[in-house]
């Protein structure tokens, strides 16, 4: 075509992961592979009608008429790279981007925003995967039997409006290629909208949201979506279709809630995702007074629906209401809204929150248990009067189960303070108990997975942080606990996507773990990047986090020098707010070989109760230390004998 002619096309661009650091390590081997590579993917473009038209080092630019030809030449690519990675253990992986829309011909190469945009959406892409735009998701949704999941909207350097991104699920990941529906027994609660002119009684459409999730998430045989990742779609005009693929369900409950006066209205419906398809709907006209028994009448309802389409089962026993009281449970919401966002001054109003509710009504467990989940993350988080915290953390969670010892959540809170005072043993049989009266609560799987990783029971504890992820999968925390087991595991590629999404979803020390595991893999831009983004993010937070990023970077490079510098300027930092802990300093004292002032601070550490320290199991800073008796009697005392 002359210059300056437009065309529509679909245009993929590819790129070696971590290529700069394999020429660094293994130059001439590197090179060789990589015009072993271009050999094989030249014909594979061709053979899906694709034009290459440049490479640039290790990437390649090339365009396609049809946006289906692209994704299915992207996918046949990456089932090659697999394929002899597995058979021959060859090194290279490869990142794909596809988008389509207007380029413009240019001597021989092509301009536009369709070539901006794929080169931007490469880099979301997992290593071996690929990535599309809406665009082209829209163009192939309903011709393939590919499976995608949307990655949400995505701000791309250089590109003015935030673009749909979608990951193709590759064929050889869990679950087949075109598994593209979910059991009906796996439902998600959207949040209800509130149809009242006044703003305030948001709280109570978002008091039915959480009781109903609540009621029915004690229902054996039906998987409930947790109220965290539900949350994420209020106000969204997504589809029901787009929703149950983002959280995997088949099921699909959205409804409104209308005040007027003392009366209120509440409409619901049930929704079967893969058929688009009401199987029930039901409107409720009460007074305000009554709204708990409304809530509890929904909730029946919906369950009677889904036992008679799905489960035929006999009627059980539903979860009790959690109080009388709308003023107290309207507070607890508020509180569990700040508690979820993690950071200190939202710590602090749930605290101030979980108090008016239990002060509304003292025999109000749940109310409990959210101050005992406060108490806990303030010491393991903060830092934040770690001894006060830990005795309240306690007294709350006993005062829970006095009230109700059959709550799900106060077993999952005494599980966590167990496990945080070294009683591994114990908290598995408290998270085992809540996951027997909640199976559908993602924090008991959770905290199990810290309890079964730190006693190195890793394919066990892959499951339950896998199922904590299925049940909340908007947790920007458990997202970020996802990345930490791989990334213990040393599985670094696999680290990268969790950690991401959990950065994704507003979670910003997950910008310190993807620096960390950047630095692992020898990615230092990308390393250095998230570093600046972690301190830009959290220098009003955490006052520290200039040094922690500097004490990250010479870790990774193997600086000791500038190691030692900065680990002493820390140490002067122990007891404050964010500050280090000294099983952090003591690890560090140990990389350096430093093993005496070493088992000095991890002696300080549980000393200290730090919670912490029971991960030295999994610590591979002490692999040269395992067989020392200092490691062999606190591994002991901790119960990891």
């Amino acid at each position: 075509m002359p210059d300056g002619e437009r065309r529509l096309a679909a245009i993929m661009f590819t790129d070696i992961v971590g290529y700069t650091s394999l020429t660094q390590r293994d130059e001439a081997s590197t090179l060789q592979a990589l015009e072993k590579h271009r050999s094989l993917l030249r014909p594979l473009f061709a053979s899906h009608g694709g034009h290459e038209i440049k490479t640039m080092g290790d990437a390649f630019l090339v365009e396609f008429q049809s946006a289906l030809d692209a994704v299915l030449c992207a996918i046949a690519v990456q089932q090659m790279m697999h394929d002899r990675k597995v058979a021959r253990g060859e090194p290279l992986s490869l990142r794909i981007g596809i988008h389509v829309g207007d380029v413009v011909e240019s001597g021989g190469d092509i301009l536009g925003d369709a070539v901006n945009i794929a080169s931007r959406i490469e880099p979301l892409a997992e290593p071996g995967g690929v990535c599309i735009s809406g665009e082209v998701y829209n163009q192939v949704r309903n011709k393939s039997d590919l499976a995608f999941v949307s990655r949400g909207e995505q701000t791309l350097k250089n590109v003015s409006n935030p673009v749909e991104v979608y990951a193709a699920r590759m064929p050889w990941e869990s679950g087949t290629a075109d598994e593209t529906s979910f059991a009906t027994s796996r439902i998600a609660i959207l949040p209800f909208r509130n149809m009242s002119p006044d703003p305030n009684d948001e709280y109570f459409a978002e008091g039915m949201t959480e009781e109903i999730i609540s009621t029915v998430s004690g229902i054996s045989g039906l998987e409930v979506i947790s109220r965290t990742s539900v949350m994420n779609y209020k106000g969204s005009a997504k589809k029901v279709d787009e929703i149950g693929r983002e959280l995997k369900v088949g099921s699909v409950l959205e409804g409104s809630f209308r005040k007027a006066g003392k009366r209120i209205r509440v409409t619901t419906q049930l929704i079967e995702v893969a058929r688009d398809r009401h199987l029930w709907a039901q409107n409720y006209d009460r007074d305000l007074d009554d709204i708990f028994a409304v809530q509890s009448d929904v909730a029946k309802q919906v369950a009677d629906a889904l036992r008679v389409r799905i489960l035929s089962s006999e009627k059980e026993r539903v979860e009790k209401k959690p109080t009388e009281n709308t003023d107290a449970y309207s507070l607890y919401l508020k509180g569990r809204y700040h508690w979820n966002k993690r950071g200190l001054d939202d710590l602090k109003k749930a605290v101030e929150y979980f108090d008016l509710a239990v002060h509304e009504d003292p025999r109000f467990a749940l109310g409990y248990v959210g101050l005992a989940d406060c108490a806990s993350v303030l010491r393991m988080n903060w830092n934040v009067e770690p001894d006060a915290n830990l005795e309240k953390n306690r007294a709350m969670v006993d005062k829970a189960l006095e009230l109700d010892i059959g709550l799900a959540e106060a077993h999952a809170a005494k599980g966590g303070l167990l496990y945080n005072e070294y009683r591994g043993r114990d908290a598995e049989q408290e998270l085992r108990m809540a996951i027997q009266l909640k199976p559908s609560y993602a924090r008991a799987h959770q905290w199990y997975w810290h309890v079964l990783s730190s006693q190195l029971r890793w394919d066990e504890a892959h499951e339950r942080i896998k199922k904590a992820v299925e049940l909340d999968p908007m947790s920007p925390v458990i997202n970020l606990n996802h990345g930490d087991h791989h990334f213990a595991r040393k599985e670094f590629d696999k680290a990268v996507g969790p950690f991401t999404r959990a950065a994704e979803l507003g979670f910003s020390p997950a910008h310190a773990s993807l620096a960390d595991v950047y630095g692992m893999m020898k990615r230092f831009d990308d390393m250095r990047r998230e570093y600046d983004l972690y301190v830009n993010l959290n220098k009003d937070s955490i006052p520290l986090a200039r040094l922690y990023a500097e004490i990250g970077t010479a870790y990774h490079h193997d600086d000791k020098q500038a190691f030692r510098k900065v680990l002493l300027q820390l140490e002067g930092h122990l007891d404050e707010v964010a500050g280090p802990s000294a099983y952090a300093i003591g690890s560090s004292h140990i990389y350096l070989g430093e093993d005496d002032v070493g088992f000095e601070w991890l002696e300080k550490s549980y000393a200290r109760k730090e919670p912490y320290v029971i991960g030295i199991a999994s610590n591979w800073d002490l692999d040269g230390v395992r067989t020392d008796p200092r490691y062999l009697n606190l591994a002991k005392r901790l119960g990891l004998d």
